[in-house]
């Protein structure tokens, strides 16, 4: 069988969408099919047609029914389709079966989704995250259709416009004849220097364990970078594509009374995304799992915002980061008039309602994260000796003062301050410290 897979040049791909809805599907499949063509367009494809095919469970020959199958085989040839995509996961079999009814390339969403992976890796990190959950994925399809693989190794190829297409880049792909050995081989190596990295991302995380860190998490393309910039000042890169940031980025954050977190950012989620995806990618995802706060962002304008948040709160169970403590933020609402917003405000009205790219809504997002810094506020009755300056400076810079009574060689203040900056109070040795009442009045 020709291999297809290498006769298009990158950004030659028109590709016709199919999507077969099964009973158990929570999604409507015209909306499903509408984030695959925003998946496709990430790659530069020309979405040219659609298909749905409601189906009571999948064919198990070619996925859609045989009658399906050849349907979609004359509309690929009218409209012109040389690249088949479907929105579910096909077994190698099927894929082969499909690609020789139809005489064109057919990949599924998985295989959609590391290709975007794969043009959006810049650091070396991320290059070689997506190059294992690439090899992983092709490697047993492949096999079963041709007796050599064109592996991932390295970025040259595509930037270049190698042949290939979605499916085929790599970061970077070579026709090369390996075996099954040398594909281990590659396997352990990049385990092997993920782990390291990984490890490396632990001791950064546990570096940083005397701030308080905060990890923006969520949908692909809800507004996460832009949130960081406009929080940090920082220079994330933005751009309004599906899985735009696939590296970690950290930034100060500075809050009211000089309090300040470690911010960072990370890969965006979506619905269906590959396990062996995220897992390829946990040493990234190192900065949301070792996070003190979570603060998940939603693109509150976005017809499929409730589901684009459960689809996230999904992969957060998947790494074991669903009960940290989570701040719930809609970002986007200067999309208003807008019934999605007002609906998630609705459903949310524990959820702060922001705009990344107007401003909007940044003051208070600041007092939730400054709250869940320094806790409940205490009123507090301090004495210390006249000469432990250090003691009110540290109540001024991290509280506020309400009184200061100046007897003999002792001062004897009262304060507000938050309960996890007590621990740090107590630390600086004054003479006594005794919590007046709990909370302060102005806590909420």
């Amino acid at each position: 069988m020709e291999n297809k897979r290498n006769t298009l040049k990158v950004g030659q791909e028109t590709a016709l969408l199919v999507n077969v809805a099964l009973p158990d599907s929570d999604i409507d499949p015209v909306d499903s099919l509408d984030e695959l063509a925003a998946l496709a367009e990430a790659v530069d494809a020309v979405v040219v047609d659609r298909v749905v095919q409601r189906r009571p469970h999948p064919h198990p020959a070619h996925y859609v029914g045989h009658g399906k199958a050849q349907e979609i085989a004359l509309r690929a040839q009218h409209y012109g389709a040389n690249t088949i995509i479907f929105d579910n996961d096909l077994s190698p079999a099927q894929i082969r079966e499909l690609e020789t009814i139809t005489h064109c390339k057919v990949i599924d969403r998985s295989e959609l989704i590391l290709d975007i992976f794969a043009t959006r890796a810049r650091t070396h990190e991320a290059k070689l995250q997506v190059e294992l959950a690439q090899l992983q994925y092709t490697y047993p399809r492949l096999t079963r259709m041709w007796s050599h693989l064109d592996t991932v190794v390295g970025a040259a190829a595509a930037a270049a416009g190698a042949v290939g297409g979605i499916g085929t880049r790599g970061p970077g792909e070579k026709q090369l004849e390996i075996d099954r050995r040398l594909v281990q081989k590659r396997l352990a190596q990049l385990r092997r220097q993920i782990n390291q990295i990984d490890r490396r991302k632990q001791r950064q995380v546990r570096s940083r364990s005397e701030n308080f860190t905060v990890s923006l998490v969520g949908y692909t393309n809800a507004g996460k970078s832009t949130l960081l910039n406009l929080l940090t000042g920082s220079e994330a890169y933005v751009e309004h594509k599906l899985f735009a940031t696939l590296d970690t980025k950290t930034a100060r954050w500075i809050l009211d009374r000089d309090i300040s977190v470690l911010l960072s950012d990370t890969v965006g989620f979506i619905r269906n995304l590959p396990h062996h995806l995220v897992a390829s990618f946990q040493a990234t995802l190192e900065e949301a799992i070792h996070a003190d706060l979570l603060l998940h962002v939603v693109d509150a304008s976005h017809p499929q915002a409730d589901q684009q948040l459960q689809a996230a709160h999904k992969v957060l169970e998947e790494i074991h980061c669903h009960k940290k403590d989570i701040l719930l933020v809609l970002n986007k609402i200067d999309r208003r008039p807008n019934p999605t917003i007002d609906t998630m405000m609705t459903l949310y009205p524990e959820a702060i309602p922001v705009s990344a790219r107007k401003g909007l809504g940044i003051e208070k997002l600041a007092e939730a994260v400054t709250y869940r810094v320094t806790g409940e506020k205490l009123r507090l009755r301090i004495s210390c000796n006249q000469t432990d300056g250090h003691i009110p400076n540290f109540l001024r810079a991290h509280g506020a003062i309400i009184s200061e009574d100046y007897t003999d060689s002792r001062i004897t203040l009262e304060a507000y301050l938050g309960r996890r900056q007590l621990p740090n109070l107590k630390r600086l040795k004054p003479h006594t410290c005794q919590i007046i009442s709990n909370p302060a009045p102005d806590s909420t």
